[in-house]
């Protein structure tokens, strides 16, 4: 083994080596999540936005985002390797093998003559009598000196030409990486509490770290929301939830129960209910039995609800220093919460699998008044607005509207959002200036708004894979291409949300529904923000579908083509199973709800029609606002036939479905005679 000296850099080259496994990839892996994060950072460029603070690039803010427990962790990792590199390459030597001739300046068949003259010559410069310098003295005895008493020594000169080194044979050398105070230790007290150490530090602390991450981490899901908020919301999820009641559901999540409330924060509640007590649907008959019956509650809860409908009511201004950072956690956590209660509201609550329609409803609504800081009650449609609408609410996410201004424009017989940009840029500036009494800078803020607000385009198609149409228990493939398009050109961009503290990316909830039933047939979350991801999902959905189907090769390379086309266009591709109902007509309603605009949804209608189970027959399915036509046969036939179902067509003749069901009778009359046979026989064998 060797020196300890010699090997004391051995334990820092380890360091270095285990840390640069750790901090290379986690820096290359920050990098690109801060380059796809400025290549998404698309935002609103109204004055509103500007000041929000969110969209700020000064320095200072630069500083700050930087500045995060993360990345100053990286940098310090970096600090240290940097030091381990600059420490190894200051104690570490090269270590050079013992050549007697180089050190002397001969070559190695050089004359023993040749030898004394070299020493000589090298004495004068080195010897310390002609040179005081310390390195040229250490260099003498260690080297100059060393190497003449090995090529004049017989013995040394022959183990130098056999082995390569004057004193023969020379071992294999191995170093420990540890550090040298280590390889000092002679046992006793001082090892024992070594050993006790390393075994602390490098055994029980990292497992006692990997106890409590794992035992906080398994209270949270993949979305790091807590077990306990799911099976809330999946208890007190019901399918006649209204949107109203959708809020006392939400704040009941676990993250928010457990928000300590202090006795400071009971002085400002009670003038933060007083601010938002209009917002709470109080019975003004018995306002005193109500305001009790909401004090009584979960306090918890009571602030929960407090503060989100300051943020509803834009009355964040109005929240007390000491309630900030409540408020600041409530809203931080709203987003998640309100996707994973979406997900209980269309989870499987039948044998079919079909989730709930209306609180789904009512949780996008919350979702996107919450973002955009709209109350619920302006979503409340007055007699004289246009069908289809929602209130005032759509108008009020835009900068600088307010009640008044949408009465104005209401009276220039203007009353609904899609009206409202449906007008021409120099309409809309009239309008607004002549009606609104808006500024031209005014104008420019609800023009850049507008120009980012998506419109979406749904084209749903239902069909059996290899089938005709569609028959009872058949496994239906829903093919829904849900289109994005923006008056900017662009598909991805962060919503208008001045009011809303934190970045928020656009979140779209496509859904097959009954609205009769107030069922959900199928929910999917989608999104147009990862494109190569929806690019290899269309990929590899149309390609495995026109597999199965035999197309060659170059069709399926063509549609493929198509697909991707249409993704990089704004496009993505939502590819469902699902297995169809029992035969009959269906009037379904396919959604694609957002979850930070207003107004802003789509919905068409599709008729479905299932067919009875057969080994043959032709099936069918129609989209009222879709490409798809429905394959319906000529119906005088069927009518007159009269021994089938009307949704249900035969693709044989007249006479041939005349024979089969005289044949069919026949065989149904045969197998009853047989069927009481049998029974009179085993009647009279219980007699005996």
């Amino acid at each position: 083994m060797a020196d300890s000296e010699e090997m004391s850099s051995l334990f820092p080259i380890f360091i270095l080596s285990v840390m640069g496994l750790f901090v290379v990839p986690w820096t290359i892996f920050r990098i690109a999540k801060a380059v796809e994060r400025k290549a998404k950072d698309i935002h609103c460029s109204c004055a509103l936005c500007a000041r929000s603070g969110k969209f700020r690039t000064s320095l200072l803010t630069k500083v700050g985002n930087f500045s995060s427990c993360g990345n100053v962790t990286l940098v310090f990792m970096w600090l240290l390797m940097a030091f381990l590199v600059y420490y190894i390459k200051l104690i570490t030597r090269e270590v050079q093998p013992f050549e007697p001739f180089s050190i002397l300046g001969l070559e190695t068949d050089a004359s023993e003559t040749e030898i004394k003259k070299a020493y000589r010559r090298l004495s004068i410069l080195y010897h310390p009598d002609k040179n005081p310098d310390p390195e040229a003295h250490k260099y003498f005895v260690e080297f100059i000196s060393k190497a003449y008493q090995a090529l004049t020594d017989p013995v040394a000169r022959d183990n130098f030409a056999k082995y390569g080194h004057p004193d023969g044979r020379q071992g294999l050398q191995m170093g420990v990486a540890l550090p040298k105070f280590l390889l000092n230790i002679q046992g006793g007290a001082a090892g024992g509490i070594l050993l006790l150490s390393l075994v602390g530090l490098g055994i029980l602390f990292p497992l006692m770290a990997a106890v409590i991450y794992l035992s906080r981490s398994s209270k949270y899901t993949g979305n790091y929301v807590m077990h306990q908020t799911l099976s809330t919301y999946y208890y007190f999820m019901k399918p006649s939830l209204a949107p109203s009641k959708v809020m006392d559901v939400f704040i009941k999540a676990a993250e928010y129960v457990e928000m300590p409330v202090r006795r400071s924060d009971d002085e400002p509640l009670q003038k933060l209910f007083m601010i938002v007590r209009s917002e709470l649907n109080l019975d003004p008959k018995n306002l005193k039995q109500e305001q009790a019956k909401f004090w009584k509650r979960h306090p918890a809860l009571v602030k929960t609800e407090l503060l989100l409908l300051a943020q509803l009511t834009r009355e964040a201004v109005a929240i007390p220093s000491g309630l900030q950072a409540d408020f600041a956690h409530v809203l931080r956590l709203a987003p998640r919460l309100l996707e994973e209660l979406m997900k209980m509201a269309v989870a499987a609550r039948n044998a079919e699998g079909y989730g709930w329609l209306r609180p789904a409803l009512g949780v996008m609504e919350l979702s996107q008044s919450v973002i955009q800081a709209v109350p619920l009650s302006a979503r409340k449609v007055s007699d004289r607005a246009a069908p289809g609408t929602e209130g005032i609410a759509p108008f009020l996410q835009l900068p600088h509207f307010n009640d008044s201004i949408v009465k104005k424009i209401g009276r220039k017989k203007v009353r609904s959002l899609q009206e409202f940009r449906e007008l021409s840029v120099m309409d809309r500036r009239d309008l607004l200036i002549t009606a609104g009494g808006f500024t031209e800078q005014e104008v420019a803020d609800v023009e850049a708004v507008l120009i980012i607000m998506p419109n979406i385009f749904l084209d749903v198609t239902l069909e059996t894979e290899g089938e005709e149409g569609i028959q009872e228990g058949d496994i239906v493939t829903m093919w829904a291409w849900a289109s994005l398009k923006r008056q900017s050109g662009m598909v991805l961009a962060h919503p208008h949300a001045p009011y809303f503290p934190y970045m928020k990316d656009e979140i779209y909830w496509l859904l097959l529904a009954d609205t009769g039933l107030n069922y959900v047939w199928v929910s999917e979350r989608v999104t147009f923000s990862d494109e190569a991801r929806a690019l290899s999902a269309a990929s590899k959905a149309i390609q495995e579908s026109l597999e199965g189907t035999g197309a060659s090769d170059k069709e399926v390379s063509q549609a493929v083509k198509e697909a991707a086309a249409k993704v990089r266009s704004g496009s993505r591709l939502v590819m469902v199973k699902f297995q169809a109902p029992a035969e009959g007509t269906y009037n379904l309603t396919a959604f694609c709800l957002s979850d930070t605009w207003i107004g802003c949804d789509k919905k068409v209608a599709i008729k479905l029609k299932v067919g009875k189970r057969s080994r043959t027959g032709t099936r069918a399915v129609v989209s009222e606002d879709g490409p798809t036509v429905e394959k319906v046969e000529e119906e005088d036939e069927s009518e007159e036939e009269g021994a089938f179902d009307e949704d249900y067509e035969s693709e044989y003749s007249e006479d041939e479905e005349k024979e089969d069901n005289t044949k069919a009778k026949k065989d149904s009359k045969k197998m009853a005679e047989q069927r009481d046979g049998l029974n009179k026989e085993s009647s009279g064998s219980d007699i005996e």
